[in-house]
């Protein structure tokens, strides 16, 4: 079959191949290059440049810079050449691998992490000096095993009279992430997941304090990525991350989206920045115990929960309020499954060593109001009940996992989000008190609630009072990522933003496709 070509035509042609071709003739000396063996003035046959398939090819424009320092398997002793090799990863990823490719990526993931988790709680635990070695490697496995993949990311399609339609969920690009220093690791493995899951890559902002541990969890996750086939440097990170490294993340052009784990002034920074940003924040869960509940059941699930890694968790329970006609007997179940009852001389006392007061009317901790009377100590925070236990001078048995107490409702340890193996008890009259109590000790912050109780109207009754992106009933606080509970898990609960249990489809955005006219019509 003949082909209609214009001249404009051939001439492209011409000239692609014309450029195409590596001349035999040194530029320089303007001498033709004979071979070795051959005294003759024979030039070598012309040779063809390489070229790559269409496919392969990416847009010069789209080239970063050149990275001036490579990294170790993703940590860059410079923020710059952090984003800009993450930057040339995606490029590559979304170009050149399929969504078989990916979940292949994202099991040996799974696999890598599994197959360390005692190695990773280990450089955590030493590096952070917070919470409980066997809770860290149980964490590491929650997230490797239940961290949703690319099974998340799906295509919706609308078919009538006038075409079709379909809505697919793309990657942003290269997305800025910032990790706290309670779940460090945690968080780099949960967010790379599904991230990755979704098409993008990342470069981090790691909590200073954990940069040892998150630099070993990127190496291991990129060596796992490259073992399959995988473009490198997906996950990358600067080796000592500061507020000016922050920085630099956040005003690239190259970073399209901002995810940030950890206190409410981080989350407000990515907030201000004129990107998209997904923000996990503070919370103070409530948890209230009425009259009906099954009181052995909800001893065993709030000390499961308060004390698991020494009550790093943002989820975890942090203060009871107790129907008053239950609380003796609740409180007798809670020292049956190991809890430390605390009198008023050994709180005072412990208070004067874990809580500082806020002499400079400054915010701290989990906190943006400056007007608190106290602030907790960071030299206590994730330590065990054991520490605070040998702080007071008391003889002890190494079992112990939490200290309770009873306290006011204005007590510190009720208002602050103390992140210690203390526990506040709170005596309430009725359940329209414990509310209302519960309410104003979660201060706003949407987060996490938990309630025992054998009644309905009461569960509900508190669930749409509080609000919160997690409402477990009748089971531990961990239940509500998964843990012990059904749904999948994550460590960045987007409370303030609004996408609450993060997953792969949370850092996708929509594109839609449309074939109208009748198109692709099949039925009628």
């Amino acid at each position: 079959m003949g082909v209609n070509m214009s001249e404009q035509d051939i001439q492209k042609i011409i000239q692609s191949v014309l450029q195409n071709i590596e001349s035999v003739s040194e530029q320089n000396s303007g001498h033709q290059v004979l071979h070795s063996n051959d005294n003759t003035n024979t030039p070598k046959p012309i040779q063809m440049k390489r070229v790559l398939p269409l496919s392969q090819q990416i847009n010069p424009a789209e080239l970063p810079h050149q990275v001036h320092e490579s990294g170790a398997n993703g940590v860059f002793d410079r923020i710059e050449d952090a984003i800009e090799a993450g930057y040339i990863a995606q490029l590559n990823y979304v170009k050149q691998f399929q969504l078989k490719d990916r979940e292949k990526i994202i099991t040996a993931i799974r696999e890598a992490v599994i197959e360390n988790k005692e190695k990773l709680a280990q450089m955590v635990f030493e590096e952070t000096k917070l919470g409980r070695y066997e809770d860290k490697i149980a964490k590491h496995e929650l997230v490797a095993r239940k961290t949703p993949g690319t099974e998340d990311i799906t295509t919706a399609a609308f078919s009538g009279d006038e075409g079709l339609t379909i809505i697919e969920q793309a990657p942003f690009g290269l997305v800025g992430a910032v990790t706290p220093v309670t779940n460090p690791t945690e968080t780099i493995i949960n967010n790379s997941i599904s991230l990755l899951a979704a098409g993008n890559a990342v470069v981090l902002n790691v909590h200073p304090s954990s940069k040892v541990s998150c630099a070993f969890v990127v190496n291991l996750i990129n060596q796992a990525i490259k073992d399959t086939g995988g473009p490198e440097n997906l996950v990358s990170m600067v080796k000592d991350p500061t507020l000016e490294t922050l920085n630099r993340i956040i005003e690239s052009p190259k970073v399209k989206l901002l995810v940030g784990t950890g206190g409410p002034g981080m989350v407000k920074t990515l907030l201000k920045s004129g990107k998209k940003a997904i923000g996990a924040g503070a919370g103070n869960p409530p948890v209230i115990v009425d009259e009906t509940a099954d009181l052995k059941q909800a001893a065993k699930s709030i000390i499961e929960g308060a004390s698991f890694d020494n009550n790093l968790l943002c989820i975890a329970e942090k203060e009871l309020f107790v129907i008053d006609s239950v609380a003796d007997d609740l409180i007798f179940h809670m020292l049956n499954e190991g809890a430390y009852m605390l009198d008023q001389q050994q709180l005072s006392k412990l208070m004067s060593f874990a809580l500082e007061e806020n002499v400079h009317q400054e915010a701290g901790g989990c906190s943006l109001d400056n007007k608190r009377e106290y602030h907790v100590s960071k030299d206590w925070v994730g330590k065990d009940a054991v520490s605070f236990l040998r702080q007071l001078g008391i003889a002890h048995e190494e079992d112990i996992k939490l200290l309770i107490c009873e306290v006011d409702f204005d007590h510190p340890f009720v208002q602050l989000e103390q992140m210690m193996p203390v526990f506040p008890i709170v005596r309430v009259g009725n359940l329209d008190e414990a509310i209302e109590m519960a309410l104003l000790a979660e201060h706003g912050n949407r987060h996490t609630a938990i309630m025992h109780s054998k009644n309905v109207d009461h569960l509900t009754k508190f669930a749409r009072a509080i609000e919160t992106t997690i409402f477990v009933k009748n089971a531990s606080s961990l239940a509500g990522v998964g843990f012990g509970g059904e749904g999948h898990t994550t460590m960045t609960i987007a409370g303030p933003t609004g996408e609450g249990i993060t997953s792969a489809k949370t850092f996708t955005r929509q594109r839609r496709c449309v074939l109208a006219e009748g198109g692709f019509r099949i039925i009628g």
